[in-house]
């Protein structure tokens, strides 16, 4: 009697068992069918980027064969823009544009974030909810105002109003990133550099900064993100060739009224893409770990 419970016990057991591994296998291969699904969707549009930037205009403009397919691959397009002088002026003002507004917008977040998460003055905590709460408003709504603004400081149509403009859509962002991982750091370094007579400058230099040297770069990679592929704004202040950025030049010129240059506008959204490619592909690990470490703490 006893050998037949064992052995009902030992059946029910390997049943569960084989339940649950089936259970497992079926999730796995949902998340993998998500995950093709996704990866899917997310690589038809460069695909086909690719594929139409190595067309000619005359198969572009021909109504046979496959979207999808290139039957004469050549490189006129990317040739065209590389030696274009107004292509490589749009690139130039877009680098310009990216370096001031990224190192406006660290030294800015930086100093504020250390003195926020830190410092602990009366009222900074509130202080740190409205600077996140800032980041909330669309740009949508503000780039009116702003027009006025810039206006009156006669900087319609010159691309040194994207450096003013661009950190305040970079600042509160980066600012809260920077909180987070400023809070994370034990606050007995900052009582061990004041008893050395180190001063606040001293700590964030010397202590804070290379600790938390991955949000750093989160928020640098951000900052760049907004800079380089900002749209709005520029399109809204700027409308001559020679003060134009990538985002706006590449439509204004490509496109002639109802006549679209596909071939080289696929060509160059594809070179303006190529600096965010290569910085996301090499510090993707700091990016993800910078907005964990923002997102969880302080």
């Amino acid at each position: 009697m006893s050998a037949t419970v064992a052995e009902r016990r030992i059946a029910v057991a390997a049943h569960r068992k084989n339940s649950l591994h089936r259970q497992r296998q079926w999730a796995l291969y949902g998340s993998y069918a998500a995950l093709a699904v996704f990866v899917f969707m997310f690589l038809v549009p460069p695909f086909y980027t690719l594929m139409t930037s190595l067309k000619s205009s005359a198969e572009i403009s021909a109504q046979t064969g496959s979207p999808w397919l290139v039957k004469h691959p050549t490189l006129e397009n990317f040739w065209y823009l590389i030696t274009y002088p107004n292509f490589q002026r749009y690139y130039m003002n877009s680098v310009i544009v990216t370096i001031l507004t990224v190192s406006v917008s660290m030294v800015i977040s930086v100093l504020a974030a250390f003195s926020l998460s830190r410092m602990g003055f009366w009222g900074s905590q509130l202080l740190s909810t409205g600077v996140f709460l800032t980041y909330l408003v669309p740009p949508s709504l503000l780039f009116i105002p702003l027009f006025q603004i810039i206006g009156s400081l006669g900087l319609i149509n010159n691309f040194w109003c994207l450096v003013l403009l661009y950190p305040t859509l970079a600042v509160p962002f980066c600012t809260w990133i920077m909180i987070g991982y400023f809070s994370s750091i034990p606050k007995e370094l900052d009582e061990a550099a004041l008893i050395d007579g180190a001063g606040y400058l001293q700590m964030l230099w010397k202590i804070f900064i290379p600790v938390a040297m991955p949000g750093i770069i989160a928020a640098t990679i951000f900052a760049f993100t907004v800079s380089w592929g900002a749209f709005l704004y520029p399109l809204a202040y700027l409308y001559t060739s020679n003060q134009m950025v990538l985002t706006v030049g590449i439509i204004s010129d490509l496109i002639r009224g109802d006549v679209f240059q596909w071939g080289k506008i696929m060509a160059a959204c594809l070179l303006a893409s190529l600096p965010p490619i290569v910085i996301y592909a090499f510090l993707m690990d700091y990016y993800v770990a910078g907005l964990t470490a923002g997102a969880t703490k302080g």
